[in-house]
């Protein structure tokens, strides 16, 4: 699924691929915003992304991703 970060004061978001279910990453930004702590999130390659809790500015979760469209002879 894909999920979008702002951080303040930058004009671009960040965007992850994540196998994380959309709760799961819900559950890590309300920890980071109440807590402080940093928001650590994983892509779907292993690498992982540190985003300070004080300079969130929003996350949008996607939907889980679906199955690709195949193409077929009739």
């Amino acid at each position: 699924m894909e999920v979008k970060v702002g951080v303040l004061h930058t004009s671009r978001e960040l965007t992850i691929e994540s196998d994380l279910a959309p709760e799961a990453v819900e559950a890590l930004v309300t920890q980071a915003i109440t807590t402080g702590s940093p928001l650590r999130l994983e892509d779907t390659r292993g690498n992982v992304v540190l985003v300070p809790a004080a300079t969130l500015a929003y996350a949008e979760v996607g939907s889980p991703k679906r199955a690709g469209v195949g193409f077929g002879m009739l």
